[in-house]
């Protein structure tokens, strides 16, 4: 009988065993980033682009700006950066829930450029003007300014 209450034991504590289990969660969104994105980041909720004045949602594909006083979420940027290129625009890396309602912070923090009138480098994501490329003046020794 003693037999049989152990092995009545030794089954019950066999079918409740339960093995240990980790459990690891990593949040990358390296194949959901766009390919004009910034390149280095593992991880990025949004970019802030100051050209057009609006931001783009990594995990929602999506681009939030202002129309008609109101933010609105839409897959693509408005029509009147139709032409804008993505690729060479300034992009700013935001890991903060909707920056887009502190938007007065990050458009003094970032500014905005002319669109219309930035060339960019090909080499280097910083824009010149088309003044400044073409601007050679010389100071009162012959050296460029």
């Amino acid at each position: 009988m003693k037999k049989f209450i152990l092995l009545a034991a030794l089954g019950i504590a066999a079918a409740t065993y339960q093995p240990a289990r980790a459990q690891l969660n990593v949040s990358i969104n390296i194949g959901s980033q766009p390919q004009w994105g910034p390149r280095g980041y593992n991880y990025v909720d949004y970019y802030y682009l100051p050209e057009v004045q609006s931001y783009y949602h990594v995990p929602t594909r999506k681009f939030i700006y202002l129309d008609r006083n109101k933010w609105v979420h839409r897959k693509y940027l408005p029509k009147m950066y139709r032409n804008y290129d993505l690729y060479q625009g300034r992009k700013i890396v935001i890991n903060q829930p909707r920056p887009y309602l502190q938007h007065q912070q990050y458009q003094a923090n970032y500014g905005r450029t002319n669109v219309r009138n930035q060339k960019f480098d090909k080499y280097d994501n910083r824009g010149y003007s088309k003044r400044d490329k073409h601007d050679n003046r010389k100071d009162n020794r012959g050296r460029r300014n």
